[in-house]
């Protein structure tokens, strides 16, 4: 699944489902031509991979397949490796802030 987030054709994919489920292929393939020229079979790919990580799911409607995102392997990861930090990093932010504040005062 890292492999599959660290791409930025990818990741727009996930922000485009993100924004509106159920989307077909040449929804998602004007949204990637904003940004980068790729083909239409360039962006299929890039679907079928973010498929085959779990990350996206197909519903076939007629003829059309629409394509959905599936948050549930992102909260899986966030749970594993954000969350248990979410604490400690409330702590480490505080003083960070705390040594910006000292850092900065005059001593005048």
């Amino acid at each position: 699944m890292f492999k599959a987030l660290a791409d930025p054709v990818r990741r727009l994919l996930l922000d485009a489902l993100f924004e509106r489920d159920g989307r077909a292929l040449g929804e998602l393939e004007d949204v990637v031509a904003e940004r980068v020229e790729m083909t239409r079979f360039g962006v299929a790919k890039h679907l079928r991979l973010l498929e085959a990580a779990g990350l996206v799911t197909t519903r076939k409607v007629g003829r059309v397949k629409e394509h959905y995102l599936n948050p549930v392997p992102v909260q899986q990861i966030h749970r594993r490796w954000i969350g248990k930090y979410t604490d400690r990093a409330r702590t480490a932010d505080a003083l960070i802030d705390l040594k910006e504040r000292l850092e900065d005062k005059d001593p005048s």
